[in-house]
């Protein structure tokens, strides 16, 4: 009988001090109560698996602080490379929407998308509804498929893109449709302004004709009427032959070609070299494949446009 009292007082002791820590103090109670509201918001941020820096930069700027975005290839590496591992996908198993570029430029996709074994993930070819530029080198389409993935790269595409990422948001997230669609028409907005401002400035230029590290601007050449030459293929893959330098030599003098762009991860050694045969200046254009200067996609994809629009109009 003394034991089961004692029991029963030792329980009854337990219980008031639980109930004690529980009832806490009012401003504990209100710490305790925001922490969990504080929580709860992060909980709510739809978890974005992207496959690059463009993507990436097309969620946030629809989605912005409900998103939470994570990207797959890391800055700093080339994408038409990009071999992942286990490791890399591993947040596709948690995500509830994914993005990449499609049109090849993300070869790995659907076995990535098989290995994730997510019912619930939405994914998202963004260049959805575009019409693809055809390689037309053997090897490429071999190696890479029939397109041109850059589509990002251009300000109409990037204007698909955004309204297909929207799309996917509002079908993960109905109740803020308005949100995603108030975002993404503002952003469409800056992009058509950038369209109409270099539509005029090109449509102006005598010059058409640049120079790149690769051919990556074919989609932004196809909106202005303008053409490129290039270092390296679509795929940023191997360095002009000594025939192939001497043509582009010929080329750069032919068309008055001023300007030699180069990017951080095509060949920046060889476009110097042509620049120097040429007696033309090296400028930095932007692929938007990786994060680049902490600059957003707008500055850099206006930047891209001033500069090709200088090298033309000298």
């Amino acid at each position: 009988m003394f034991q089961k009292a004692a029991a029963l007082l030792l329980s009854l002791t337990i219980l008031m001090g639980a109930t004690a820590c529980s009832n806490g103090s009012p401003t504990e109670q209100q710490g305790s109560s925001n922490a969990e509201n504080t929580s709860t918001v992060e909980a709510e941020k739809i978890p974005v698996s992207v496959t690059f820096n463009a993507m990436k930069e097309f969620v946030e700027a629809v989605g912005k602080d409900k998103v939470e975005v994570a990207t797959i290839i890391p800055d700093g590496t080339e994408p038409h490379d990009f071999e992942p591992k286990a490791q890399d996908l591993a947040g596709l198993s948690k995500a509830k929407i994914f993005v990449h570029n499609g049109f090849g430029m993300e070869a790995w996709v659907d076995d990535a998308i098989k290995s994730a074994n997510n019912s619930s993930l939405i994914t998202v070819e963004a260049s959805k509804g575009a019409e693809p530029i055809q390689n037309t080198e053997e090897e490429e389409i071999e190696e890479h498929g029939q397109y041109d993935p850059h589509l990002w790269l251009s300000l109409k595409g990037a204007e698909l893109e955004v309204k297909n990422i929207k799309e996917a948001l509002v079908s993960a997230d109905p109740s803020n449709k308005e949100f995603y669609e108030t975002n993404c028409s503002d952003y469409v907005a800056q992009l058509e302004k950038l369209y109409t401002e270099y539509q005029g400035k090109f449509q102006s230029v005598k010059k058409k004709s640049f120079v790149t590290g690769h051919a990556a601007f074919g989609y932004l050449c196809r909106e202005f009427g303008l053409e490129q030459n290039s270092v390296e293929d679509v795929f940023a893959e191997g360095e002009p032959s000594a025939q192939q330098m001497t043509e582009l030599v010929k080329y750069c003098k032919e068309n008055q070609v001023t300007t030699i762009f180069a990017e951080e991860m095509a060949s920046p050694e060889v476009s110097k070299t042509l620049a120097d045969e040429v007696g033309a200046k090296v400028e930095t254009i932007y692929t938007i494949e990786s994060g680049e200067d902490d600059k957003s996609y707008l500055e850099r994809i206006e930047d891209n446009l001033s500069k090709i629009y200088d090298s033309l109009a000298k």
